[in-house]
């Protein structure tokens, strides 16, 4: 058996072993909380609430534990003081800004600014405080700015520091602004760092002010991102400055914009598992025909009025044929509230949440895409989550297809999701077989098999975790090559527009792997990939398509044997959003079989094998993604290689998922999971990286 055959079998191989013996038996980020440039404040309390004892999968001690909130009792006292804008104290002395405020029933979700709190600490039995913030103000004074909504008033505003901005213009800046919303792209100097911090105040060059809500530090440079609509670069950027001011703006008249009203459509009829009279049921989001008044309307950083009344900002938006699906920031929608025949209207201006909304709680906080890419980009508070793992089962038996579910393969448990959740592994790559899903070349999906992966998608989106979709195939079907007569390259394009028309809702789905392990693909991967890519642009238009290479991914052969990826322009074109994908294995022959129990591996083997790839992705001003990289328990060197490994991706933004962990693994040395349930060398290293801060705004290395 030749090196390449042991790459290309290595993981039927031991799902066939681990089958049997089922059945047989860093920096840390720049950017600085809210939190902390309000704690030194001097805080008079207006209102203490106690907070309740909830303790389950959600809360802990009354302290949600997928984002900064907390729940209290709805009595009118709190929810008087308890308002959107409002500053609370938490009993380890930090001091926030409340972002949301849900009732649900005879309680209060505050939601709050900066990252999640520790129930631990801050939890029932203690209080919730809501304070008012004294601060001196000596500067001088601007009258009447501009501020984000456009409405007008006086703002106590002195000039602590201006920067420069910088003079970057392409697709994505247009003199140091940033086009997609309301950011700034100045020098990383102390100073700059010390005064341009969450929660800040800055005036623009045509005189608005803004609240700073994220900073990332990339390179010698740092993203401001502010609230309020995208800028216009050409009024306020290059060779304009942007000024960070003391004092305090007045808050209602950033939060009360003039509304124009842009569009207003009727919803959708849908009713089914998935929809209520055309509203989402999992989460926020409606659906209404995609007419190009709606999509120039209805996008990214707009507000919608709903008919309750409800003003929520629009977090994304998805065409799917000839309609379009809108998410919006906030809890799930009662379709019999606001769905048909209601209408929905489309309005420019920020959203008026200053007053309680009346909704239910949500099973998990919906998080939106990144204001840094256009794509909805696997994030925690505007930072890419770089460490995760594949989650197999559906991918076993591939000797047998379509095979039996339960006896040839098995999807993960709904626990494994919430497992790597805790672990602060977000990020799943989930592998499939195209003859499960598609048994029949060119017929309609298997309805059966699409309700398992979909169920799979659920259960990620409980738990706050992002999939990428992996078509597990080796660029084959039932064993015959993408590209021959038997599998014309338009079958592999329309399985890949089938599975996304299904899919294309889903705010669990991160993206499309679109071919696990190419080889020996007689030159016709770069052909199948970009015509597999197009057309899932085709009804998606955002989320990543990660493209692997030939030579079954080899991150360190990469260049040799895939430089034609990237021939035809599109494939080169950053707002297609694509995302190059590569595995890479330590030992000696590269294929994860780990034949050999006595090597010992270099330090930084990792490294120089993911190298390669990466300055490959550099030199090409590319994105990329290790899609699988694993190591044997029985090895030390091997984990303290994970370790460098890992450490290099981080510094590069280049995210990870490890191979590999979920059901079925028997006692398989490189698995997270085995039958016996005995610790795994492993783990620990890739939940210091998971948890380790980045400063990272973006999948990179761009």
């Amino acid at each position: 058996m030749s090196i390449n055959v042991f790459a290309g079998s290595r993981k039927a191989l031991v799902a066939s072993i681990a089958l049997a013996a089922v059945l047989g038996s860093v920096t840390a980020s720049s950017a600085v909380l809210a939190a902390d440039a309000l704690s030194t404040a001097s805080t008079t309390v207006t209102l203490s609430a106690k907070i309740n004892g909830f303790t389950n999968t959600d809360w802990l001690n009354g302290v949600w534990r997928a984002a900064p909130a907390l729940s209290i009792p709805a009595s009118t006292a709190n929810n008087a003081a308890f308002k959107v804008g409002a500053s609370v104290r938490l009993a380890d002395g930090q001091v926030r800004k409340v972002t949301k405020v849900y009732v649900v029933g005879s309680n209060l979700s505050v939601f709050l600014d900066g990252a999640v709190v520790d129930g631990n600490k801050v939890g029932a039995p203690n209080v919730l405080s809501a304070v008012t913030i004294a601060t001196a103000t000596t500067s001088p004074t601007t009258s009447s700015p501009t501020t984000s909504s456009g409405s007008t008033t006086t703002v106590s505003s002195g000039i602590a520091y201006a920067s420069g901005i910088n003079n970057f213009t392409n697709t994505d800046w247009l003199n140091g602004v940033w086009r997609k919303s309301a950011g700034f792209s100045i020098p990383a100097t102390s100073a700059s760092k010390s005064a341009f911090i969450v929660g800040a105040t800055v005036k623009l060059a045509d005189g608005q002010l803004r609240k700073v809500k994220t900073v990332q530090v990339v390179g010698s440079n740092m993203s401001v991102f502010l609230d309020g609509a995208a800028v216009n670069g050409s009024v306020v950027g290059y060779p304009n400055k942007l000024t960070a001011v003391s004092g305090s703006t007045t808050e209602t008249a950033i939060t009360a914009p003039t509304q124009t009203t842009l569009a207003t459509s009727g919803l959708n009829n849908f009713t089914n598992t998935d929809w209520l009279n055309g509203v989402w049921r999992k989460s926020a989001g409606f659906s209404i025909a995609a007419t190009g008044a709606n999509q120039a309307a209805f996008k990214l950083g707009n507000s919608v009025k709903l008919a309750d009344g409800q003003v929520r900002k629009i977090t994304a938006a998805y065409v799917s044929g000839s309609n379009m699906s809108v998410y919006l920031d906030g809890a799930v929608l009662d379709g019999n509230a606001v769905g048909y025949p209601k209408t929905i209207t489309a309005i420019s201006g920020t959203s008026t949440s200053t007053g309680t909304v009346t909704s239910p709680a949500p099973s998990a906080p919906v998080v939106s895409a990144p204001a840094e890419s256009t794509a909805p980009a696997d994030t925690t508070n505007g930072q890419p989550r770089l460490v995760g793992v594949n989650l197999s089962g559906a991918g076993f038996g591939p000797s047998v297809v379509p095979g039996v579910h339960g006896t040839n393969y098995t999807y993960p448990a709904e626990s494994y999701y919430k497992k790597y959740a805790d672990l602060g592994m977000k990020l799943v790559r989930l592998p499939f077989l195209w003859e499960r899903i598609q048994p029949k070349l060119n017929t309609p999906l298997n309805a059966t098999e699409l309700a398992r992966l979909k169920q799979s998608l659920d259960f990620a989106h409980k738990h706050g975790v992002k999939v990428i979709l992996d078509l597990h195939n080796y660029y084959r079907y039932f064993g015959k090559l993408i590209g021959s007569s038997e599998v014309p390259i338009s079958s592999f394009a329309g399985v890949w527009k089938q599975i996304v028309q299904e899919v294309v809702s889903h705010p669990a789905v991160e993206g499309y792997g679109l071919m696990n392990e190419p080889y020996s693909t007689n030159g016709l991967w770069p052909q199948a990939a970009l015509a597999a890519a197009k057309a899932i642009r085709t009804l998606d238009s955002q989320r990543w398509i990660y493209v692997a290479g030939d030579r079954w991914s080899s991150a360190y052969h990469w260049p040799h044997y895939n430089t034609q990826l990237i021939n035809d322009p599109w494939m080169r074109d950053r707002k297609n959003n694509l995302v190059f994908e590569a595995h890479m294995y330590v030992d000696k022959d590269f294929s994860g079989n780990y034949f050999d129990k006595a090597e010992v591996f270099d330090p930084m083997i990792g490294v120089n094998r993911v190298k390669p790839f990466v300055e490959w992705l550099k030199s090409n001003n590319l994105r990329g993604y290790i899609g699988e990289h694993g190591v044997p328990d029985f090895s030390p060197s091997a984990i303290v290689a994970t370790d460098n490994l890992l450490a290099y991706l981080r510094q590069n933004c280049i995210p990870s998922t490890y191979w590999a962990a979920g059901p079925w693994w028997g006692e398989y040395a490189l698995s997270l999971d085995v039958t016996s349930g005995k610790a795994r060398p492993q783990l620990p290293v890739l939940q210091k990286h998971a948890k380790t801060a980045n400063s990272c705004s973006s999948i990179g290395p761009l």
